[in-house]
């Protein structure tokens, strides 16, 4: 197993990624872009990069906040992730470089590229698949699905999977309908997988560090999700 961290600039701002590929294997494979929760490129998020890269995957966390940084201050994280919510053009440019970086791989298979995203990550990836990037599937696990353009759901171009928790109240009822129509509006080829029972964060095993209600690991919900992730990939890149 390689790992190693890669730099990208965006707007003069320099981010630091993570890569992982599995060096044991030949040839050109596909490339599955992660983006973290919103805190940022942790352990978590780098354990699933590696654990993508073992299945036969090249694997790339990106960088939202700058050097890797990690936030541990939750207001300075609400803020920042609500500049991104307001106004998606950054988020979506800091997508897309990281993309860049994973597509320029010589490992990637530039054709069969992923996007996959936790929370945050998961509006991320959206966001990015709304932007128009050369992704065949985007895929969110526990995943924000408002937007500040809902129109641009016209310009994806793969396959969505979205995949939430019914007890999730972050992420209401009424967000997943919105949400839906947008796709529908779109002509969206997308799926919504509900899980029951399952709240917000169900695949980070340190959500109860967060101390909110609502925020919990589901180690069934996790495993599912993970599958479901796969089976969509297998469908995607045939």
């Amino acid at each position: 197993m390689k790992t190693e961290e890669i730099a990208y600039d965006v707007g003069g701002k320099r981010y630091l990624g993570y890569l992982a590929v599995d060096e044991t294997r030949s040839g050109k494979r596909p490339g599955v872009l992660l983006a973290p929760e919103a805190p940022g490129r942790g352990p978590l998020v780098m354990g699933f990069a590696r654990k993508l890269a073992e299945a036969g995957y090249v694997a790339f966390a990106m960088d939202y906040h700058g050097g890797g940084e990690v936030l541990t201050d939750f207001d300075e994280m609400m803020k920042r992730i609500g500049g991104f919510m307001a106004d998606p053009t950054g988020i979506r440019a800091i997508a897309a470089s990281a993309l860049g970086v994973l597509a320029a791989r010589p490992e990637t298979d530039a054709a069969r590229l992923a996007g996959i995203g936790y929370c945050f990550g998961g509006t991320t990836v959206l966001e990015l698949a709304r932007s128009g990037a050369d992704v065949r599937v985007v895929v969110g696990f526990h995943s924000g699905l408002a937007t500040a353009r809902p129109a641009d759901a016209r310009n994806i171009k793969g396959q969505v999977l979205v995949q939430i928790g019914d007890a999730d109240p972050i992420i209401p009822p009424e967000q997943r309908a919105a949400f839906e129509k947008e796709m529908h509006d779109g002509g969206v080829d997308y799926r919504v997988i509900l899980y029951g029972g399952a709240e917000h964060s169900f695949t980070n095993p340190d959500a109860s560090a967060f101390g909110r209600p609502g925020i919990k690991y589901d180690e069934r919900t996790d495993k599912r999700s993970w599958r479901a992730m796969l089976d969509a990939f297998d469908e995607a890149f045939g």
